[in-house]
């Protein structure tokens, strides 16, 4: 198993930024530009057990993912886990804490990749891409929430 974590201040209330992560539109706002995701469901409210059904695209090559909320516990916890998905094992938990009048931001991926040993020769390849794009989600709440 593969555990990443990508923790950061950010310059709001614990509600605002967790409010921000139950809206799943909002990941369009937070994803890489060379990547393109669609929502291929939608519904307003996020809720334990809620199925997220969607679809990413880069380098032309489309990849379907089912997430299923796994836990919510408002305003701390959102953990999400890949039902379908390009992993044989994702879950994505977000942890929320207010740090006087900032909010720490804290995201822990854990994974692990099909394909046996040929999984294991590609892991360093895409811990690095996982890294950067949870730096670069990490990035984009904080210019959201600091233009807001």
């Amino acid at each position: 198993m593969h555990i990443l974590e990508q923790t950061s201040l950010i310059d709001c209330t614990v509600e605002e930024l967790f409010n921000f992560h139950l809206d799943t539109n909002n990941i369009k706002l937070i994803t890489p530009k060379h990547t393109k995701v669609e929502l291929l469901n939608y519904e307003d409210k996020t809720y334990e057990g809620k199925l997220v059904k969607l679809k990413t695209t880069r380098a032309f090559i489309p990849i379907y993912w089912i997430v299923k909320i796994d836990k919510l516990q408002y305003p701390n916890l959102l953990v999400d886990v890949a039902l379908k998905s390009p992993f044989a094992y994702w879950e994505h938990s977000h942890i929320f804490t207010q740090k006087g009048t900032k909010c720490e931001l804290k995201d822990v991926i854990k994974f692990e990749l099909p394909f046996g040993i040929f999984g294991k020769i590609l892991a360093p390849l895409v811990k690095k891409d996982i890294k950067n794009m949870f730096e670069y989600r990490h990035f984009q709440t904080k210019k959201y929430f600091a233009e807001k």
